[in-house]
């Protein structure tokens, strides 16, 4: 039988990430490629005790269906966590539990997106994010990154030359894939240029917590006296990817859409989930335990930058991030991160092209992201040793041609 697919599906393809988690299961592949959090922060213990006491205790609120706005001990959590380390109070806003941060971009398409709708995105950007905006066949239109993040000068022209802009998605703390922090100043300025437009961004902000040092600078959110933000966070990198939790802090409009949306797509997050989360919350002090990750990931993140210095050919460039999971990587114009991506695998180290977060995937890309957080230290410069060694034959045979 020929199966008719539809035609927006033709725009979208697998996640380039998930395909290379594939090779991990081979014991002798270094993957500096995903993004998953360190297991030894996992409060696993704590989280069985808190599941058993959930289903001895409370077996028909845990087991049965539930309400889709999320479970209301837990939002009211989420609000206190987003005021108390964020600085976002608003009030007038709605929280709402959802199957990770991931499902916002998803319902915010849903409800949002008309095809041939523009909106704007960061270049580079996650490739989840992407996908999902991608299969309701939007105008996706990338705007350059510097430093300091999104570049001003080139999202008023990206405004000004394409028709109605939906919304710009930003993720500002410790991006994915590049690592960067977005600027106060820039902050600031993206907030001005969405309210002057009249535009709504949704701001994506899944490693705020990750700060190396503590520091943090001011979400769009806590700017936002107008309602034009949409913000998304999560469980994912502070407690547990694989419980699936993330939460939306938006307008009371755009949430109520967005829970009919998730009423087509998956009822509820699930439940017992989110009472284990809200019991842990309730039991333990969290901020201990995310501070105990951002000490693991900042000795890791300063391990694999001193191996880079150390490895790397000094034709390739990179980002020192201070916080999150990720540094981007870019070799001089004219290389190509895939092609080059297949010879590190083929000496077992594996990482992720640059054009996986690109609006146009089949463009070539010099860059390509590594991720520090999975590995042992060990493991993270033997990977780094491999992969600078390849890129320096590389680059020795190319400039010999």
């Amino acid at each position: 039988m020929e199966y008719k697919i539809a035609n927006r599906m033709s725009t979208i393809q697998g996640s380039i990430i998930r395909e290379i988690f594939k090779s991990a299961n081979d014991p002798e592949m270094i993957s500096l490629a995903g993004g998953n959090p360190a297991p030894e922060t996992f409060p696993s213990e704590e989280l069985a005790d808190i599941a058993y006491d959930i289903l001895k205790n409370n077996p028909v609120l845990s087991l049965q269906y539930s309400v889709t706005e999320g479970y209301e001990p837990l939002k009211k959590k989420v609000r206190q966590m987003l005021k108390d380390s964020e600085g976002i109070d608003a009030p007038q806003d709605q929280v709402m539990i959802l199957s990770g941060a991931q499902q916002c971009m998803d319902l915010c398409s849903k409800i949002l997106i008309n095809p041939g709708d523009t909106i704007i995105v960061e270049e580079p950007s996650f490739i989840g994010s992407l996908n999902a905006f991608r299969s309701f066949e939007p105008n996706m239109v990338g705007v350059p990154m510097d430093e300091d993040g999104m570049r001003m000068d080139a999202l008023r022209k990206a405004i000004e030359e394409n028709n109605n802009v939906k919304f710009i998605y930003t993720i500002p703390t410790f991006q994915n894939p590049s690592g960067i922090t977005m600027s106060l100043e820039r902050r600031k300025e993206l907030y001005e240029i969405a309210l002057e437009n009249q535009i709504l961004i949704i701001e994506d902000n899944p490693y705020a917590e990750l700060t190396f040092d503590g520091s943090k600078l001011p979400t769009l959110k806590s700017m936002d006296i107008a309602d034009i933000v949409i913000y998304a966070g999560s469980f994912s990198k502070i407690l547990s990817p694989g419980m699936r939790l993330g939460f939306t802090l938006a307008p009371a409009e755009i949430v109520a859409k967005m829970t009919i949306a998730k009423q087509m797509s998956d009822v509820h997050t699930g439940i017992l989930n989110q009472l284990m989360a809200d019991g842990f919350i309730e039991r333990y002090d969290i901020y201990e335990y995310i501070a105990r990750a951002r000490k693991i990931y900042g000795k890791k993140c300063a391990h694999m930058l001193k191996c880079m210095e150390k490895y790397f050919p000094p034709e390739v460039k990179y980002t020192h991030p201070t916080g999150g999971l990720f540094i981007w990587a870019t070799m001089p114009s004219g290389y190509n991160s895939m092609k080059v991506s297949d010879i590190c695998a083929a000496a077992k180290v594996a990482f992720v092209p640059g054009n996986a977060f690109a609006v146009d995937m089949n463009k070539p890309s010099p860059s390509f992201r590594l991720n520090y957080s999975s590995m042992d230290y060990d493991k993270i410069e033997e990977g780094i040793r491999i992969l600078g060694e390849t890129l320096t034959e590389i680059m020795n045979v190319k400039s010999k041609a």
